[in-house]
């Protein structure tokens, strides 16, 4: 085994402040607000979705605080992996950062399907049929949309950080430009009376509405956990690191607030009813119904894809090379470019992934996408758990960032965050009533990829104690392991 030791970085530090929020952010803010914005509001109402987004926002808040304290206290590749290894031992690490992998691989493949889909509302994509998935037609046309952009952004997470993060930055401004210009069309052809009801299911008035927005609102906030993943490729204080974990929740919270209302004061509940996609709708409505404006919404849910896709992609590669580096997944992925400073292996494995994906049509990556939601969350709190183990178990440990001080406020939020988790694990829980109803299909691929990460999990070392020096020992083992079977 090569002689990797923990936190021997062969990465490049080469992020600014600026880059590392754009990862954050462009990894919340998709496509999907173009598309369920409308359903939000006439679930909830229009103030009754903004709520919804301020306390989903609040709870996601909570848990990105978690990860601030933890991130300028081990400010290393992994994010998760490290956490996890130092309060609970390797085998809770490896099944907290296995959590965390499935759900970042499933999204990265997701998005090279649901760029073509977008890209397919502005120009037809139905051309050289091949066959059909689950009564989905898959179009050459349509495949090679997604399947290029994947080996594009695979070439450019390969090409090294730097490179990668501008593409992210110049992206996410583009998305935000976008963003300041829907404010603007709020006050040229705004309707506030569009804004009733305020509260309620617009067809209904009932509450039960708001409830159903609210559960899913902290699944729009996945994404603010990559930030931890390239920590150690940020050329800032870990502390800031820490810090801007955080603030990338607060920004996309903002962002999704201010869609909502530009699209609640912009059509009424018939107009949204009959929208397939309300945020171009409504984006355009408020510039007198100009297409071009419409399509430019579009254009600014393509860039969200591309944040979120390049984001993900980035942060799981991370979590892959950590992994590997620590001895929990093959050495071969551990490899890093000796020119570019990047986890190539990691990046180009990920990105076969996004590559195929699209040959499979979109039902069957939904399938794959529901059932790694579960997986993230059970990867936050296993993160929180951590939090509050290490706040008792090492109350001196150089934190430079001290979430609630140094008392009983810092562990209130440890165990605010593991009561948040535990209930967004609930809303996948069949026969809960706000539980969201997954597929067999979806049950069958989350039972497999924890079978998978049962035979990594079991060649971990048993017997070592959590702590600083886990990874040491744990690499140890392996290592002695590995001349045993050499010396044969």
């Amino acid at each position: 085994m090569s002689q990797i030791t923990p936190h021997s970085s062969e990465l490049k530090k080469e992020v600014g402040s600026f880059g590392v929020l754009s990862l954050g952010v462009g990894a919340m803010v998709g496509f999907g607000w173009v598309i369920l914005v409308g359903d939000w509001i006439m679930k909830a109402g229009s103030f009754g979705a903004i709520l919804a987004f301020l306390i989903g926002g609040l709870m996601m808040g909570v848990v990105a605080l978690v990860y601030a304290e933890l991130v300028a206290a081990m400010p290393h590749a992994g994010g998760e992996h490290n956490y996890i290894m130092r309060a609970l031992g390797p085998r809770w690490s490896l099944f907290g950062s296995w959590a965390i992998t499935g759900g970042y691989s499933a999204v990265i493949a997701f998005e090279s399907v649901a760029l073509p889909r977008a890209l397919g509302y502005i120009v037809p994509l139905d051309k050289g049929y091949m066959y059909t998935v689950d009564n989905f037609e898959v179009y050459a046309l349509w495949v090679a949309a997604g399947s290029v952009t994947a080996i594009l952004i695979t070439i450019i997470n390969v090409l090294g950080v730097k490179f990668a993060t501008n593409v992210q930055i110049f992206v996410v401004v583009f998305l935000f430009a976008v963003g300041a210009l829907q404010l603007c069309g709020v006050f040229i052809g705004g309707d506030m009376t569009k804004l009733e009801p305020f509260f309620g299911d617009r067809e209904t008035g009932g509450l039960a509405g708001f409830v159903s927005v609210l559960v899913v609102v902290p699944f729009m906030f996945v994404g603010f956990d990559v930030i931890p993943q390239t920590a150690e490729e940020a050329n800032l204080p870990s502390r800031k690191i820490g810090m801007l974990s955080f603030n990338s929740v607060v920004v996309a919270a903002i962002w999704y607030m201010l869609i909502i209302f530009g699209v609640s004061v912009a059509l009424d509940a018939s107009e949204l009813a009959n929208s397939e996609l309300p945020a171009a709708d409504g984006f355009a409505a408020l510039f007198g119904g100009s297409k071009f404006i419409a399509n430019l919404i579009v254009a600014a849910g393509l860039a969200g894809i591309l944040t979120s896709w390049n984001s993900l992609q980035m942060g799981a590669a991370r979590l892959l090379y950590s992994l590997a580096r620590g001895g929990m997944l093959p050495r071969w992925l551990a490899y890093v470019h000796p020119k570019f400073g990047t986890p190539m292996n990691a990046v180009i494995l990920l990105g076969l992934f996004a590559t195929v994906a699209p040959f499979f049509g979109r039902s069957t990556l939904v399938w794959v996408v529901d059932a790694s939601s579960p997986m993230v969350v059970i990867a936050y709190m296993m993160v929180a758990i951590s939090f509050v183990v290490l706040r008792y178990r090492e109350p001196d440990m150089e934190r430079p960032l001290w979430i609630g001080g140094r008392g009983l406020g810092g562990k209130l939020i440890g165990y605010l965050a593991i009561a948040i988790t535990i209930f967004l694990i609930t809303c996948y829980i069949p026969g809960i009533p706000w539980a969201a109803d997954l597929s067999w299909q979806s049950w069958v691929i989350f039972g497999l990829w924890w079978l998978f990460g049962l035979y990594f999990t079991m060649r971990v070392p048993g017997g070592i104690k959590p702590g600083p020096l886990s990874e040491t020992q744990v690499l140890q083992v392996i290592e002695e392991r590995h001349m045993r079977k050499k010396a044969r």
